[in-house]
């Protein structure tokens, strides 16, 4: 689904990955398709070159999650291991730490979890109380994330932690200093428990618990006193590509929808010919195309360096494409009727997992609130 407004590159990449996509399809086995995308260049597409990557950007790796997306086998890892990750170490690791995981990042040899969300922090990033002391010329961490996607499967996590402990009763302080470290999987210390989840994805969910792991001084990625230019660095990236997670599944949904349209017949004619179903599919699919306009711009904003005008772009892209992705799939089960929810069309399961793209990883509403405060100059409430 290539638009006008991309480069011949950018159409041919989306047209080769959407080629991957269709041999695997659905009932894609996760190892399998990830390790065919690693060697056809497309996990690394966004690394840089002297690193063994692609030389490209977000731009690019959101074009090969959406349509794999599209092609009903969304690599959910992408999202944090070559987005998040390995744009934060690209950006502000030491070069050891580059020559160690970029590489194997871009090759999909290894992959890395990222660390954020707290029982009691939510989207308060302010109450974060993972807490990262000195000790010696090492590091000892200690506290809880929950809803950590694929640590089983990651060789290590970036976890993000504050240099110093939370001062009043607000939960609150005023030089919130968030830092990141490269926690390996087998460090001492460092345990995970799986959430049930209703959610059915290959990839699963824990909640990891530090307790006084110990790091080297060399597990610290980027500066100490950098703060949220760091954490941003991967946030942003985080949003364009939920963007095209939701995008993807969006668009997969609504092709099923279509084809139904076109081959059931009650009446005399296919259903799809009623406005009353045609008219709601069009503004699914109309809804989608401007949504992907968005995360373009939030892509370009953020390869060109942009990161302020990056953050405004990518936070509504996020908002747009959740919003696109839940009423194409609502439209979509809709449309076929009983047969929405079998396990023949694979819809039914897109009904939780699309309102992922609504709540992670920044719930709508805090994206309202972040538009009303940066964009349009109103009072906090908060």
């Amino acid at each position: 689904m290539p638009t006008t407004l991309e480069s011949e590159e950018h159409k041919a990449l989306r047209a080769a990955v959407a080629a991957l996509g269709k041999r695997h399809g659905r009932s894609f086995v996760r190892e399998d398709l990830w390790n065919e995308a690693a060697k056809l260049g497309y996990l690394g597409v966004n690394l840089p070159e002297e690193h063994g990557g692609g030389g490209g950007g977000i731009a690019e790796l959101s074009i090969v999650l959406e349509e794999l997306g599209a092609a009903g086998c969304p690599l959910l890892m992408m999202v944090v291991s070559p987005a998040i990750c390995g744009t934060v170490i690209a950006r502000f690791g030491t070069e050891e730490q580059k020559r160690q995981w970029l590489p194997a990042l871009a090759e999909g040899k290894r992959t890395m979890a990222f660390g954020i969300t707290e029982p009691d922090a939510g989207s308060n990033s302010h109450r974060i109380t993972t807490t990262a002391h000195r000790d010696g010329v090492d590091w000892l961490l200690t506290g809880r994330k929950v809803f950590i996607s694929g640590v089983d499967i990651a060789d290590a996590t970036l976890i993000v932690a504050r240099t110093e402990t939370v001062p009043n009763k607000e939960g609150r302080t005023g030089n919130l200093k968030p830092c990141l470290f490269i926690v390996p999987r087998d460090a001492e210390g460092f345990q995970r428990r799986q959430i049930d989840m209703e959610l059915q994805a290959a990839e699963k969910q824990f909640e990891l618990t530090l307790d006084d792991v110990r790091l080297p001084a060399d597990a610290l990625v980027g500066d100490e006193d950098a703060g949220l230019l760091q954490l941003f660095a991967g946030l942003n990236p985080e949003r364009i590509m939920t963007a095209a997670f939701a995008i993807g599944m969006g668009r997969y949904a609504l092709a099923q929808a279509v084809t139904y349209a076109r081959e059931r017949t009650v009446w005399k004619a296919p259903i799809g010919s009623h406005q009353a179903i045609a008219h709601p599919l069009a503004q699914a699919h109309i809804d989608l195309e401007l949504a992907r306009l968005m995360m373009q711009k939030a892509a370009c904003l953020y390869d060109a360096g942009d990161d302020a005008g990056a953050g405004e772009a990518a936070n509504m892209a996020k908002y747009a494409a959740g919003e696109a992705c839940v009423k194409a799939v609502d439209q979509a089960v809709h449309t076929l009727g009983g047969n929405g929810l079998t396990r023949e069309f694979g819809l039914a399961s897109l009904i939780t997992a699309a309102r992922v793209a609504r709540i992670a990883p920044v719930s709508r509403e805090m994206i309202l609130n972040y538009v009303s405060h940066q964009t349009l100059g109103l009072p906090k409430s908060y």
